[in-house]
């Protein structure tokens, strides 16, 4: 309810109105932001869509990969060419901004390597083990992609949710408060002048 001021003046009027016309505004420039964010997620979606089925396909040949390698050159030999590894992929994470929200830039090098940088020895083993290691790779260089597009969304999703609060509480509580507060300063206003001129009109009437 609003404020029950008994008497209110004109420069309050004033100032309730132009509270409403910012607010106003406000609702509707967080309503195309809205709607702003909601597209560049849906243009996300498109690639994570893509992007899972790939990985899927990408997982399944990189088992089947590691498999062979393993039929043909023992479990054991397998899991020795794995701890060859000397230097993990280099990942930086930097940011940029998508409608005012930061999200993640995932940059990573040394992913995918040729055979002499991988640290096995080429002489003992066969080209299983390195089909098995190339897929795996890509597979890698997959998933890192996938953590910056689903890291992303999440982030534009916190902020559209609550930019959605932002709308409706504009649209629910201030602005139908803000119009009852108008109304009633309003009402109060017209009520004094009509107070006023009664008054007014008899005091002329007894001069």
């Amino acid at each position: 309810m609003a404020a029950q001021n008994v008497t209110p003046t004109r420069s309050e009027l004033i100032n309730v109105k132009r509270r409403i016309q910012l607010s106003k505004s406000g609702y509707n420039l967080l309503k195309k932001k809205r709607d702003g964010l909601m597209y560049e997620i849906f243009q996300i979606l498109d690639r994570v869509k893509s992007l899972r089925a790939d990985l899927v396909e990408r997982f399944v040949a990189a088992q089947e990969a590691i498999d062979t390698a393993a039929a043909v050159e023992g479990a054991l030999t397998v899991r020795s060419v794995a701890n060859t590894v000397s230097q993990p992929p280099t990942v930086r994470l930097k940011e940029h901004n998508i409608m005012g929200v930061r999200v993640p830039q995932i940059e990573a090098d040394r992913v995918r390597r040729s055979i002499t940088e991988r640290g096995y020895g080429i002489v003992g083993t066969s080209a299983s083990v390195d089909e098995a290691v190339e897929t795996y790779e890509a597979l890698v260089e997959k998933i890192i992609e996938a953590a910056e597009l689903e890291t992303s969304i999440k982030r534009l999703l916190d902020e559209v949710e609550k930019t959605k609060r932002r709308v409706n509480a504009l649209e629910f509580k201030v602005l139908p408060e803000l119009e009852e507060v108008k109304t009633f300063i309003a009402f109060r206003l017209e009520e004094m002048e009509r107070e006023s001129l009664f008054t007014m009109k008899r005091i002329k009437a007894k001069e």
